[in-house]
Order: C-alpha cells, then sequence, then structure tokens
C-alpha cells in the first residue's frame, strides 16, 4: 500500500488495514457529516441575506493588508472572506460560478441554497433518506424552471428608444451604493452595450468595452467615452497636448537604439571608438525615427520604455510618444484605431497605423495626474466607461456595479425574455412547486414541499431587508397571486404603494432566474450526498 496506510493480517489470516497518522485526523460520518454541512451553508447563507434586495446592506471587508471593501456584492463578499470550511468554499465557488455564469443574481443563489440546506435538515430528522430528497428537489427545480417559462414575457430591444432597457439595468443598479444616481448610471451601462453589440448573432464582445476609474470628482462625472481611455501620458512634457487626424504606430518592440547583448563583449579601448559607438547609436535611432515618419505615423504608441536621450530626440523630430502602454491597453487601442500591434521595426508599415480623430491629454484637478483619450476612432464599437469618485472605495464599488449592469443588459440581448423581480417568480414558482407536490404519491412530494417553502427564503429576506414584516407580508403577496392568478406581484421594498412589479418597472432576465435555481440545487445536492468526511483535525 502507499505511504497512507499499511496492510496486515491477523492470527487467522484475514486482512485489515492501519491507517497513517490516524490520531491526527477526524471523522465525520452520517447524520453528523450532514449537519455539519449544513451548518456550514447555513452560515454563509446567512451573512449575505442582510445584502439582498434594494434596501439590503453593504458588508465592509477589511484584506490582510488593511485594504478596505464595501460592498453588498455576493461574489465579492465571499470572494473576500476568510473560509475555512469545506461546504462553505462550495457555497463560495458557487457565488462565483454565478456571477461567471450571469454576472448578477450572486447574493440570491446564496441564500436560496442556504434555504434548500435548512429545509433538508428537518427532512433529515423525520428520517427520510438524502437520497430521497436530492430526488425530490430535482423533480421541483424541473417544475419551476419550466413555470418560469409559462409567466415569462418577451421583451423587444428598440434600438432607438432604450428607456426600458434603462429599467432592466436600474433593478440591477438599486442595490448598490451608486443607486443615488443609478438611472445615470444604467443609462451609460445600455449605451456602452448598445455600441457593441452584435444583434445578428446576439451576442456582445465585453472586450470592446474598457471600464476605467479615477479617483477625484463625483459619481455625476462619470461618462461614457466613446474611444479608448489610457491611464498614461505623453512621454515629454514639452510634447503636443493633443495630435488631431492621428495615425499611430502601436509597437510592442523596443524603440530605442540596439543595446549590445550580455553574452557579447564589446572593448572599448580608445575616446574614438567610444565616440564611433555612440555615433551609431544615434544614426540608428534617427533612421528607426524616420523610418516611422515615413510610414505616414505622427504618433508612436510603445508597450516598452526608452530612455530619455531618445525621448528627447522624439522631442526634436516632433513624434509624440507614449511610453509603458500595458498589453490589455495595446490591444485594445489596435482593435478601436483598426491597426496592426507590430511585434518587430521592420515589419512596420503604412497599412498597419492605427488612425483616431483626436488623441488629447486631460489633466484631473491639482494633482497633475493626466490621462490620454483617443476618440473619433476608426472602429467606433470600442467605448470605455470613465468612472469618478470621492474615493478608492467607491470608484471600485461602482466598478462592479456597472459590470452587474452590463452583464443583464448582454443577458437580454442574447435571451430576450423577463421576468419580473421583487421575489414575484420566487413566490409564483413556490406555488407551482406545491401543487405539483400534491399530485406526487411517493417520499419525494416531502422534498418538494420543502424546496417550495425554501423559495420563499427570497421574497421573505426582501421583506425583512426593507422594513416590513416579513410573514405577513409573504401571505398577502401569496393569497393575492393565487386569488387574481397574477404572478407579478412581488414585495414593494421601495414603498411605492403597488405591488404589481410591472408597474414598478422591476424586471430581471429570465436567464438569470433559471441559472439560481439550477446552481442551487446542483450544490444542494451534491453536498446532501456526502456522509462521510476525513480530515485533519485541525481542520474540523
Amino acid at each position: 500500500m502507499d505511504s497512507r496506510g499499511s496492510l496486515a493480517f491477523d492470527e487467522y489470516g484475514r486482512p485489515f488495514i492501519i491507517l497513517r497518522d490516524q490520531e491526527s485526523k477526524s471523522r465525520l460520518s452520517g447524520i453528523e457529516a450532514h449537519k455539519s454541512h449544513i451548518m456550514a451553508a447555513k452560515t454563509v447563507a446567512g451573512v449575505l441575506k442582510t445584502s439582498l434586495g434594494p434596501k439590503g446592506l453593504d458588508k465592509l471587508m477589511v484584506s490582510p493588508d488593511g485594504d478596505i471593501t464595501i460592498t453588498n456584492d455576493g461574489a465579492t463578499i465571499l470572494k473576500q472572506m476568510d473560509v475555512e470550511h469545506q461546504i462553505a468554499k462550495l457555497m463560495v465557488q458557487l457565488s462565483q460560478s454565478q456571477d461567471d455564469e450571469i454576472g448578477d443574481g450572486t447574493t440570491g443563489v446564496v441564500v436560496l441554497a442556504g434555504a434548500l440546506m435548512e429545509q433538508a435538515e428537518k427532512l433529515l430528522d423525520r428520517g427520510i433518506h438524502p437520497i430521497r430528497i436530492t430526488d425530490g428537489y430535482e423533480m421541483a427545480a424541473k417544475v419551476a424552471v419550466e413555470h418560469l417559462d409559462t409567466i415569462a414575457e418577451n421583451y423587444v430591444i428598440n434600438r432607438k428608444d432604450t428607456d426600458t432597457l434603462t429599467q432592466l439595468a436600474m433593478t440591477t443598479l438599486g442595490s448598490k451604493i451608486i443607486n443615488r444616481c443609478h438611472r445615470h448610471m444604467a443609462q451609460i451601462a445600455v449605451d456602452a452595450i448598445m455600441a457593441v453589440a452584435d444583434f445578428e448573432r446576439r451576442d456582445v464582445d465585453f472586450e470592446l468595452i474598457k471600464v476605467e476609474g479615477k479617483v477625484g470628482g463625483k459619481l455625476e462625472d462619470t461618462m461614457l467615452v466613446k474611444g479608448v481611455i489610457v491611464d498614461k501620458d505623453f512621454s515629454h512634457p514639452q510634447m503636443p497636448k493633443s495630435v488631431k487626424d492621428a495615425k499611430m504606430a502601436i509597437l510592442t518592440c523596443p524603440f530605442e537604439p540596439p543595446k549590445p547583448k550580455t553574452k557579447h563583449n564589446l572593448e572599448v579601448k580608445s575616446v574614438e571608438d567610444y565616440k564611433k559607438l555612440r555615433e551609431y547609436e544615434l544614426k540608428k535611432f534617427e533612421d528607426m525615427v524616420q523610418q516611422i515618419k515615413d510610414t505616414g505615423a505622427n504618433l508612436v504608441i510603445c508597450q516598452w520604455g526608452f530612455d530619455d536621450e531618445a525621448n528627447h530626440m522624439l522631442l526634436q523630430k516632433q513624434l509624440p510618444a507614449v511610453r509603458w502602454v500595458g498589453g490589455p491597453e495595446i490591444e485594445l487601442i489596435a482593435i478601436a484605431t483598426g491597426g496592426r500591434i507590430v511585434p518587430r521595426f521592420e515589419e512596420l508599415t503604412k497599412e498597419k497605423l492605427g488612425k483616431a480623430g483626436i488623441v488629447k491629454e486631460l489633466s484631473f484637478g491639482t494633482t497633475k495626474d493626466k490621462m490620454l483619450v483617443i476618440e473619433d476612432c476608426h472602429n467606433s464599437r470600442a467605448v470605455t466607461i470613465f468612472i469618478r469618485g470621492g474615493n478608492k472605495m467607491i470608484v471600485e464599488e461602482a466598478k462592479r456595479s456597472i459590470h452587474d449592469a452590463l452583464c443583464v443588459i448582454r443577458n437580454i440581448i442574447k435571451d430576450t425574455r423577463i421576468v419580473y423581480g421583487g421575489g414575484a417568480p420566487e413566490i409564483s414558482c413556490s406555488l407551482a412547486v406545491g401543487k405539483a407536490a400534491d399530485k406526487i404519491s411517493t417520499l419525494e412530494q416531502y422534498a418538494m414541499r420543502a424546496f417550495s417553502d425554501a423559495l420563499e427564503s427570497i421574497p421573505l429576506a426582501l421583506a425583512e431587508n426593507s422594513g416590513l414584516s416579513p410573514i405577513h407580508t409573504l401571505a398577502d403577496v401569496k393569497s393575492r397571486q393565487t386569488k387574481e392568478n397574477n404572478p407579478r406581484l412581488g414585495i414593494d421594498c421601495l414603498h411605492k404603494g403597488t405591488n404589481d412589479m410591472k408597474e414598478q418597472n422591476v424586471l430581471e432576465t429570465l436567464s438569470s432566474k433559471r441559472a439560481q435555481i439550477m446552481l442551487a440545487v446542483q450544490l444542494t445536492k451534491m453536498i446532501l450526498k456526502i456522509d462521510d468526511i476525513r480530515a485533519p483535525s485541525d481542520r474540523m
């Protein structure tokens, strides 16, 4: 056997296994293991429950380095939490999966998974086998997803009138820090997506949208730039602050006189030799500059740096340059300007130049911070969202919020079906699953009713976070949904006087709701199938 144990035989020749380091390991099995998993899932879900909805509260996270993050984004909170328990780590990955797949609903999916685990605990206490519970959950999830398809409405995207798309983005941004100017932010997100969307393929290329932030100013100063913003300035302070009709050479090769390689020895025996070497370097660099000018370029974007001597010569030759531009930014500039990235200097030709209407330098406040704006690009589809904010935390949270809004608009372009928010689809699905459970004669009916109860955790949390009486509010909305047969009735979180989410313009994408239910059920199913844990004792 391997290093984990050894095989031995007793006096009758019967084999048995001796495990190594058994005293330093702990083991949980059976119902104890299930209870441990459920406790961990409920704890993680409990942390996020208060962040759900437009009235949800924020969490302040302090990293080991002392960096502070204030957010109510589920994926960000869990990513920064120091989680030790194995099942709690799976909940973190669940939130990340929702973020990667949909971009929104990261808090709701964890709250739902926690509620499913909590309901499973009651069923386990009643003696129902975990496999029967997971089978019931699977059946209930199928009913819920099919019911979502029936209550979903088709959403018509009008490219000229984007007001309804803005309402969809506003639903996403309503729970964020930036909600005091969330119509402005929602409009920016919609305009950015509409600029880069490919409606024939029903897809959005996120590579064409760059989100840049700068501390200073206020959130209302956030703007959408039809072009690229680069956090750099011209390499020499005396170079012109703007270049019109820019034709730019985009270089990823060093833009300076050739240096002798370290493996070669270069002997300089006299002053004349040194002067000759210097003259050779100067002439070589002058030739490089002239070669660029001969192609018609009037601006150089370089991934690498160049020394002060080269910088001074560029100024003399009246060739503005930008140095130390990062790889992703170089790629975006190339896409936006229609240029080609040149990896070898000899390959530079007129056809490979990028074109832009104007490249100008912006200055901010009294700090002398500068950024370059490349506008009127050859490929007008590339855009940059430029976020301003009073401090770094607000800028970072605004970036996360804009990302969620962009993802929601992208999802509606991919799949144009929507459901109404405010917990309305969860209540409607809960009623549908409850009815389906009554038709089941086997033991799975208990698991289906438990699933129905778990779905109600979302509207309950929304009501509680909004300062309403959770049980009374939910009971009222449920009875009205049944009487009026109206699946649009949800929790009136903003106290507008109506429970009809269509009137409140609270919209969510069908794809997000479906993903929440399916991902939560898959994780719950996986956790309930674990009945034995072996781990080092300090990890249990």
